[in-house]
């Protein structure tokens, strides 16, 4: 019989609070205006969406000119690359990012490089840690456009963004470049202050801090070059054609507001959680490698690898007991590749496969921590058991102190 189930893939997505679901419900039903006519239920719908993007605007500390409201931080990271790279393309044809991004950023990279576009893909320390000192040197005369992720949605390491985009503005030396940073996995953990950041434009996903799912946000910087890449209507101020999502940036917006509110109290909370399931793993598993920068990481984020054993066979065990985890990113699920994060860290192929990552949130509990230390032993023992290798290393019983 399955135990309750404990959720700890919070990095893959969130329950939606009850006051998002609160705040969004009218413009279900009875608020059903479209926020483009004249008329009294249209123009309810508008200042709902006015109102929120002045809460976006200010968390983000931004004017609400410079929100852009989207489906999710997938249209978010291409509508921003497409966007700058192909207004400037008559200036410079070169991107830099790095090779741990989400698959929106690299996948949009490959996609620019079929029109012309160079790009650089910085490699990463064994923490997972771009160099500013390499980020200074990858940027040319023909650069345009530089994407380097806040926080990374696999192994939860947060980057340097502030000191990065002052190296790009340093090698720029009057140049338009700019700089964008996936912020999906930020938000409840990092001041999200987009002038503290330096940067020009920021993504963001409603789903990853309790909002709703089909809905995003693209911070975009008063002035920067952009095509928009969705045509068909001036909403959005012209830069993304749509009927806009009205329950979904209601939603949004208290959503964000409201981890920006609790960020302080909510990361010691989950940090605590985090390091109790950490130091408990460690403790009791053998062979178990902690990916990720030790201290600059998120403070859910908990991402191990377990020598020789398969990490989706450990998450089918831990589904079957009732806790849910994930082997990376939700976007690649059901991939036999290694994560292309852990390889960009250098683990070797066959670690990088026994790889899981628990995110642990506001719902969780030391009692849920208790019960996923009380089992996993247990099943990392029995598929060891069954793996020649570890047996031949006489490994599946040894407890690593």
């Amino acid at each position: 019989m399955k135990h309750k189930l404990i959720y700890m893939d919070h990095a893959a997505t969130t329950p939606i609070h009850p006051k998002v679901l609160e705040a969004m419900t009218p413009y279900f039903s009875r608020v059903f205006g479209n926020p483009s006519t004249i008329y009294a239920p249209g123009q309810e719908a508008r200042k709902a969406v006015d109102e929120s993007r002045a809460t976006v605007a200010d968390v983000l500390g931004c004017k609400p000119i410079e929100i852009i409201f989207t489906s999710g931080g997938t249209e978010s990271d291409n509508t921003a690359l497409k966007g700058v790279a192909f207004a400037l393309q008559k200036e410079g044809n070169h991107i830099v990012t790095s090779a741990i991004e989400h698959h929106a950023v690299l996948h949009t990279c490959y996609y620019l490089e079929k029109f012309g576009f160079a790009v650089t893909y910085l490699p990463v320390d064994r923490y997972g840690m771009v160099s500013v000192e390499a980020l200074g040197k990858a940027i040319t005369d023909r650069t345009v456009v530089v994407s380097i992720m806040l926080a990374n949605n696999e192994i939860g390491t947060i980057q340097p963004v502030s000191e990065l985009a002052k190296a790009v503005k340093a090698q720029a030396r009057g140049r338009k470049i700019v700089f964008h940073t996936d912020a999906v996995q930020g938000v409840g953990a990092i001041d999200m202050d987009v002038n503290k950041l330096g940067v020009d434009m920021l993504s963001l996903s409603a789903h990853k801090f309790h909002g709703p799912k089909g809905a995003g946000i693209l911070y975009l910087r008063k002035g920067m070059p952009f095509l928009p890449q969705q045509m068909g209507g001036a909403q959005e101020n012209n830069r993304r054609a749509g009927t806009e999502n009205v329950p979904g940036i209601v939603g949004t917006a208290v959503a964000l507001k409201m981890s920006a509110e609790n960020r302080e109290q909510n990361s010691q909370y989950c940090q605590r959680l985090r390091d109790r399931l950490i130091e408990g793993i460690r403790a009791r598993i053998a062979d178990v490698h902690l990916n990720g920068h030790p201290t600059q990481r998120l403070p859910n984020n908990a991402n191990l690898s377990f020598q020789y054993v398969e990490g989706e066979s450990i998450l089918l065990h831990l589904d079957f007991l009732g806790v849910a985890a994930s082997s990376g990113s939700a976007c690649t699920s059901g991939s036999i590749e290694p994560s292309h994060v852990l390889v960009a860290l250098g683990v070797p192929a066959d670690l990088a496969h026994g790889s899981l990552r628990f995110t642990v949130g506001m719902d969780n509990t030391d009692e849920d921590v208790d019960y996923v230390l009380s089992v996993l032993p247990g099943i990392v023992e029995r598929l060891r058991a069954m793996s020649p290798l570890a047996a031949a290393k006489g490994q599946s019983k040894k407890v690593d102190k």
